[in-house]
């Protein structure tokens, strides 16, 4: 079981089991959102995600993928908390940052490599897309 929440502690969130990918993206949009050299997400099972605590915020933007995507955020402190795709209905996006334990990010696929900051070095191992995968 993961769990974790907002800077504040006024929304709290779970997951059970393993997650299905843990995404390192450097499209602008994420680069934005996490104030940072790039977002990551921690993609999980629908149904294994639960707030237990609060009632977060929600607002919808297009990604750069040209599909809409509902971003959850504490209400009291702004903190973005998870990520749910348009027509996604069997996975979210969990924003790892928001997770009490560390993830192992040796293991991070990376996204939108084509955007990424100039001077930041991905390992060679890694798993890298120029764009978002399929």
């Amino acid at each position: 079981m993961r769990t974790g929440g907002c800077q504040c502690g006024a929304v709290r969130h779970e997951c059970a089991g393993e997650p299905l990918a843990l995404y390192a993206c450097h499209c602008t949009e994420c680069r934005k959102q996490s104030a940072s050299a790039f977002g990551m997400s921690y993609i999980v099972p629908r149904e294994s995600f639960r707030v237990t605590r609060g009632a977060p915020a929600c607002w919808t933007r297009r990604a750069d993928s040209g599909r809409r995507l509902r971003c959850f955020f504490c209400p009291a402190c702004g903190s973005r908390l998870w990520h749910e795709r348009e027509g996604v209905a069997e996975s979210l996006s969990v924003k790892a940052g928001s997770l009490d334990e560390p993830v192992d990010f040796s293991a991070a696929i990376h996204i939108w490599t084509s955007r990424k900051l100039p001077g930041l070095d991905i390992p060679e191992a890694a798993v890298q897309f120029p764009g978002e995968p399929d």
